[in-house]
């Protein structure tokens, strides 16, 4: 059976299993190969601001899958940049000297604290990651199901995320089946295409 659930800053044993799980989902994503230092670090800005949180799903006591979420994007952007941009910089160091084109990258999602500012509140589905041991099994959209539920949209507008665009279909399948709605397409300064869903409650 599996158990969903949201985690704390009591919880921080947590984060070494997000950061490996993390890794095992997506060996080949940009803030894979930045480190599992630069990932736990990062998951741990999650626990640490309180407008944030991580949900978690757990079989028998093993963890299967995660959401990393803000209610305040641009603030959690802001609080990484405060607390922790030193450790950033010292878990990067070895990826930046293996990827030159790096630095540019990872610069470029540090001020993304400007770039997510909206006239509206609303919830960022920043992650989601599932075992790919468990994939096409309900987990993703059980932890969805459950930040659906928690949010209250009278106060917030949707929930937003980004995912590529390109070469990611059965990803942008997965989230049309949760209800979200493409609302925008973009490319990034790297030259990644990219589109950007919203989930909103039916009669809001």
């Amino acid at each position: 059976m599996v158990s969903i659930k949201e985690i704390n800053s009591t919880n921080r044993n947590y984060i070494k299993y997000i950061a490996e799980l993390h890794k095992r989902a997506f060996p080949t994503f940009f803030l894979t190969q930045l480190g599992l230092p630069f990932l736990k670090t990062l998951y741990k800005g999650y626990l640490e601001d309180e407008a944030s949180g991580i949900i978690t799903a757990e079989k028998s006591e093993k963890l299967i899958g995660f959401i990393a979420y803000s209610n305040d994007y641009s603030q959690f952007y802001k609080g990484l940049i405060k607390h922790h941009l030193f450790k950033f910089g010292i878990c990067s160091i070895g990826a930046a000297i293996r990827h030159p084109s790096f630095i540019k990258r990872l610069l470029s999602a540090f001020k993304k604290s400007d770039s997510v500012v909206r006239e509206e509140k609303y919830v960022e589905l920043a992650s989601i990651c599932v075992d790919p041991d468990e994939e096409s099994r309900g987990i993703g959209t059980s932890l969805i199901d459950y930040l659906k539920r928690k949010v209250d949209f009278n106060e917030y507008s949707y929930i937003n995320l980004e995912t590529d665009a390109e070469g990611n279909d059965g990803v942008n399948k997965f989230y049309v089946k949760n209800e979200f709605r493409l609302t925008r397409q973009f490319t990034t300064a790297e030259g990644r295409k990219m589109n950007e869903y919203r989930y909103k409650e039916e009669g809001l």
